[in-house]
Formats: C-alpha cells, sequence, structure tokens
C-alpha cells in the first residue's frame, strides 16, 4: 500500500475518517480500523472521529480500536468516545503519554483541538489534532488560538496534523507557515477524485519529513470522502 518506513522515523498519519460513512454510503468502521492497520504507524490524527449528535459518541469502536488498529487512543475527557471535537489521536502501544490538552477553539462552528505531549522511542513530540473550520476568517482564528495555546508550554519538537480546509496553497495559513513548514504531500480531497490538498501536517524546525505521500486505493476511495495521508519524520 505504502512503502517501508525510512529508518529512523516516526510515521505520522492524518485521516478524516467522516465518522467511518464511506463513499458507498455505507457506515464501516472495521474498514477504516484496518486502513489504519495497514499504514504501520507510530502517531494517526483522525478527524471526524465521533458522532455529530449528542452524546457524540465514537465513530470507531472503543472496545476494538486497539485491538484492530494495533494503536491505542489518547485520552479524552469523555468515556464514550475517542474524540474530542471529532479530533483523535492515536498511538503505538510503546508510547508514553505524558500530558494531553483538550482545547475549545474560537469560530462560527464549534471547533478543537488535542495537544498530546508524547515519548516514543525516548524521544520527545508534541502532536496537536485538529480539524479547521469551513470558514476563513474561523480558520485563521482557531490557528491564532493553538499558536497562543504553544506560546503558554514549554517547548519541544512539534507538529499540527489534520484536515485543514484550506483549498488555496497560498492564502490562508499565513500564522501557521511563520512556525511551521506546512507539508500537503498530495490531494487527499474529494476521495474518489482527489481535487483539493485540504489534509496537512506542518512540522516545526526540530523535524523534517523523509518521504510522505497520500493512501490511494479502492478500499481508501470507499472508506472516507478524504484520503489518508503519511510523513516519515525524523528529528534534526
Amino acid at each position: 500500500m505504502i512503502p517501508a518506513k525510512a529508518p529512523q522515523t516516526l510515521r505520522v498519519v492524518s485521516y478524516n475518517i467522516r465518522k467511518a460513512m464511506g463513499t458507498d454510503r455505507r457506515r464501516d468502521p472495521e474498514r477504516i480500523m484496518r486502513i489504519i492497520r495497514g499504514l504501520h504507524a507510530d502517531v494517526v490524527v483522525l478527524q471526524e472521529a465521533d458522532r455529530r449528535r449528542a452524546p457524540r459518541p465514537s465513530a470507531l469502536p472503543l472496545d476494538k480500536v486497539q485491538e484492530v488498529t494495533g494503536l491505542r487512543p489518547v485520552p479524552t475527557p469523555n468515556d464514550i468516545s475517542i474524540g474530542w471535537h471529532g479530533n483523535a489521536v492515536l498511538v503505538r502501544p510503546s508510547a508514553e503519554v505524558d500530558n494531553v490538552d483538550h482545547l475549545t477553539l474560537p469560530g462560527v462552528e464549534p471547533r478543537g483541538a488535542m495537544v498530546a505531549d508524547l515519548h516514543l522511542s525516548g524521544r520527545q513530540l508534541r502532536v496537536i489534532a485538529s480539524h479547521l473550520g469551513l470558514l476563513r476568517p474561523s480558520r485563521k482564528e482557531q490557528l491564532s488560538a493553538m499558536i497562543a495555546h504553544l506560546d503558554d508550554c514549554d517547548a519541544c519538537p512539534t507538529l499540527i496534523a489534520g484536515d485543514l480546509n484550506e483549498w488555496s496553497q497560498k492564502v490562508g495559513l499565513g500564522r501557521l507557515a511563520k512556525r511551521f513548514t506546512i507539508h500537503a504531500p498530495g490531494k487527499s480531497y474529494h476521495a474518489r477524485m482527489p481535487v483539493a490538498f485540504l489534509d496537512r501536517i506542518a512540522l516545526d524546525q526540530h523535524l523534517e519529513v523523509r518521504q510522505g505521500g497520500v493512501v490511494e486505493t479502492a478500499q481508501t476511495r470507499q472508506a472516507s470522502d478524504h484520503l489518508p495521508i503519511w510523513l516519515d519524520v525524523a528529528y534534526r
């Protein structure tokens, strides 16, 4: 499906799973989890990982996520979903989770972000998972809020991953580009006919990309309206 992981890297995946509703109009959590397992990732950031209506239960069965994907969810404030405002972070079982912050972001729509401080293979990594709003003014506010949160944290290697909902390659993400290198490894939306780079992973100055891409297969074209993206990331 994708090449072997580059030596001395962490594989990071971002995937908008659309609540496990496929382009074939089938809700199939098992299909999503099998795809995730096949990516051989160290960290997977998901969007739309819980259902829309209260109490917003998990789109993936809580009792099967680790068994089927081989990854465990980072904790959220509730016990019915792996998601916070739809965002979820899955990590390999050996990862240490030092701290998790759950941010509520400004904007017209309810949006949030998860900030997970991890130790992977003895190295520290901060992962921010988010799904930005549909309106550019809201996206700018949300990016500003995430960056302000980082300013209040101890410095460590950091990446931001998710569906950034920005169609333009040139404008809209300037606040992020000042602090991070933004990687869009390929067109990921719409899964049946990809035309847009909506899903991106941004790395700070402590991290660099060795290889990356979009997972486009018959299965991923059906499983969600987004395709998964991945990067093999190394420490500088």
